[in-house]
């Protein structure tokens, strides 16, 4: 066992007075000692966290204990450390942030629940849609195989690329994930609203799918994107493991993101090992020119 957890949790519940719950949280959190990320709206609660055993532990028994999340659902992940430098409680107005023409429930109105070996086994069917329910560059790292890419930068442009592209398959059945799960949640509500019949969506997204010892992630090429210092993950824990992320700058198959070496453009992006030294972390030479003319000055004053 590890010194460190990662704990990935999600719940859609009506929360009374979110804001002070927010802000209430945060001193907890602050207090507890761990660091991550916390969402929480009234519509519920969305976190990714790190901390010790310990303190993960603590967290777990303590939201338990609040009849709000006494059934929370934790993904449990060891660690050799922090996931994260810092640690935000945020008030949100939603969970994933949609801007939907009508509030969605995702509970009472969400697609059908599949675990990872029904998953997997519908994937293997001629007739089913493999919808990807996260952003374009989540995809470009890994991807479950067959699955469709949505071109688009935020979820909440979801909606109008559905009504774009989707339509010509709303009478076959929609296999849905992200993840952990909670965008697919209001991604099948989202479906099922726009007239598709037969819509599923993988329990526990795809953190969950790659921990279950029956399917080991079997069928996810490349490693998923994860919001934390980690980044990448691998998935596939089987022998048909691939490497389908591609260099930037040169395309050769990488599973590295990196943030641009500018500070004003900071554009994540793929990067092998070669074009990373060659390219000094920049993900254009427009960037690295600025970035030359901008600090180059001003190291100049500093030496003085």
């Amino acid at each position: 066992m590890k010194d460190y957890r990662i704990l990935l949790f999600y719940k859609y519940i009506p929360i009374t007075d979110a804001a002070s719950f927010a802000a209430e949280h945060l001193q907890y959190a602050k207090e507890l000692g761990i660091k991550g990320r916390i969402l929480i709206a009234d519509e519920g609660i969305n976190g990714t966290l790190s901390g010790t055993v310990e303190q993960t532990e603590r967290y777990m028994a303590d939201m338990r204990r609040n009849p709000l999340f006494a059934d929370l659902v934790f993904k449990i992940e060891e660690s050799d450390s922090h996931a994260f430098k810092k640690l935000f409680v945020r008030h949100k107005q939603e969970l994933v942030t949609l801007r939907y023409e009508r509030k969605l429930d995702p509970v009472t109105e969400g697609g059908k629940r599949l675990n990872p070996k029904q998953f997997h086994d519908y994937m293997q069917r001629d007739d089913v849609i493999i919808l990807d329910g996260r952003s374009g560059y989540e995809y470009d790292l890994g991807h479950f195989r067959g699955a469709i890419r949505p071109d688009l930068e935020a979820f909440r442009e979801f909606p109008s690329w559905i009504r774009e592209n989707m339509s010509e398959h709303k009478n076959k059945p929609i296999l849905t994930y992200c993840t952990g799960g909670i965008r697919c949640e209001m991604l099948t509500a989202v479906l099922l609203n726009e007239g598709f019949q037969d819509v599923f969506q993988l329990d526990g997204g795809i953190v969950t799918y790659g921990q279950d010892p029956e399917v080991q992630g079997k069928g996810f090429d490349g490693n998923c994107y994860v919001f934390d210092e980690r980044i990448s993950v691998r998935i596939n824990q089987t022998n048909e493991h691939l490497i389908v992320g591609k260099c930037h700058h040169c395309g050769q198959s990488t599973d590295r993101y990196i943030n641009c070496a500018d500070d004003s453009c900071h554009h994540q992006h793929l990067c092998c090992d070669e074009c990373l030294t060659t390219r000094n972390g920049y993900c254009s030479a427009e960037c690295e020119r600025h970035d030359q003319e901008h600090t180059l000055p001003a190291k100049a004053v500093a030496t003085k």
